[in-house]
């Protein structure tokens, strides 16, 4: 056992084919040598061909014969159909303080000779570039891209520095020659000032509410189902697995947000029909996906997070709701909800909630889901054109719900539609 242990330990011997020895070569050093080239981001093919060239000194030419060849200033230079190579700058400052050696080893006698050899850092120059200048830049080009690094990694603060900036921004040159025009309009509508129905008219366009019309005679048609739901978003919801689901327990856990008992009971009660309604169920799976973005939006927006959260939901249902209900302040990429946004978000989604509820909503348990004031979203249901009111005997009837659902005030959409008259302040 001892010998084995000794076997093991003991180090093998090289012999004399085996050994490396180094020699520095014996060749003048004035004698031309090997060349080290680096290049650091754009490499040519192995069949480029490359030369050295003198470079032109004050020193006379005798001065830079008797030099060292590491020491003589030149350049290399090589070329390929598009690109240009030579060396840069950088050599001078690259060699500085170091020294380079190529080293030739000789497999029969073991010998590694080594010769010193001068380190030249290439750059290179598209050819089909030469010649072009580069472009002025402007005080607000620096300005814009002064905010994208802001907006990309600056701190909170500064964000919200930079957005306050940017919306309080006025574009110069699309006021230029207008003041005359301006000065003219006033003079000649000054006697045709915009009458009551126009200006109504006017802020009924701007409402932060779904596509509407003014004239339906129904209320399912003021507000169509696909002006909330684009029909591409709807062909793309699955019902399926809610139809195959064994029970209520599993049904919710398919859903996207799955802690809201407005639209889990609604889901339950879909399913007491024999033939469950497949548009109310679609319906309900578009609510429960706009509660969960709501949901994921309320900070940063990060695409990728939103998309591993809700990844039951289809993709295009995601971008649909990333490009209708968020924005991207100018000069940036990245995605933001502001509070004009987010209103259009709740009221796309509430106007769903009507068509699920026959257009008579219980406003208390989605603001209990959604974590909101009760008020604020009767204000929501109201610029809708919804009356906050307890349901007659006649809407109990229609509604089929028993006579103790009359205590409970609800978001009621008839028609004509009227939306809520504007508060307008007076000067005192």
């Amino acid at each position: 056992m001892a010998a084995m242990t000794t076997s093991k330990k003991r180090k093998r011997e090289l012999d004399d084919t085996q050994r490396v020895s180094f020699a520095l070569s014996d060749q003048p050093a004035t004698q031309l040598g090997p060349v080290l080239a680096n290049f650091p981001s754009v490499k040519p093919t192995k069949s480029t061909s490359f030369k050295c060239y003198k470079a032109q000194t004050q020193k006379p030419a005798t001065d830079n014969e008797e030099l060292p060849f590491v020491e003589i200033p030149m350049l290399i230079a090589g070329e390929t159909e598009a690109v240009d190579f030579y060396s840069s700058e950088e050599t001078r400052r690259g060699s500085l303080g170091s020294r380079y050696l190529v080293g030739i080893h000789n497999k029969r006698t073991g010998i590694t000779t080594l010769r010193a050899a001068p380190l030249h850092i290439l750059t290179h120059e598209v050819k089909a570039l030469k010649g072009l200048q580069p472009a002025a830049v402007s005080a607000l080009q620096r300005l814009e891209a002064r905010a994208a690094l802001g907006e990309t990694f600056g701190t909170k603060k500064a964000k919200l520095a930079i957005r306050a900036q940017e919306r309080n921004k006025v574009d110069v040159s699309a006021m230029e020659g207008v003041a005359d025009h301006l000065q003219e309009s006033i003079l000649k509508n000054t006697s045709t000032l915009p009458s009551k129905e126009e200006a109504k008219a006017n802020a009924d366009s701007t409402r932060l509410v779904p596509q509407y019309d003014i004239d339906a005679l129904n209320p399912s048609d003021i507000y169509p189902l696909h002006n909330m739901i684009p029909k591409p978003e709807w062909k793309a919801l699955s019902i399926s697995a809610y139809m195959s689901a064994g029970g209520g327990a599993e049904r919710v856990a398919l859903l996207p947000f799955k802690r809201s008992n407005w639209i889990n009971d609604h889901l339950a009660l879909a399913f007491t029909s024999p033939s469950p309604n497949k548009t109310t169920i679609k319906m309900l799976i578009y609510i429960s996906t706009m509660i969960a973005f709501h949901k994921a939006t309320f900070k940063d927006i990060n695409k990728d997070a939103i998309q591993q959260k809700l990844s039951m939901v289809p993709s295009v249902v995601i971008d649909g709701l990333l490009s209708r209900f968020t924005e991207t302040a100018r000069g940036s990429m990245e995605a933001r909800k502001t509070s004009e946004k987010g209103t259009m978000l709740l009221t796309h989604m509430f106007a769903l909630c009507l068509h699920v509820d026959d257009f008579a909503t219980d406003t208390s348990v989605l603001a209990a889901d959604l974590s909101t004031e009760p008020t604020k979203v009767n204000m929501l249901f109201k610029s809708l054109g919804c009356k906050i009111n307890k349901l007659t005997q006649s809407d109990l009837k229609r509604l089929g719900l028993p006579d103790s659902a009359g205590e409970i005030k609800r978001a009621i959409l008839k028609t004509p539609l009227e939306f809520p008259n504007l508060r307008i302040r007076r000067r005192t």
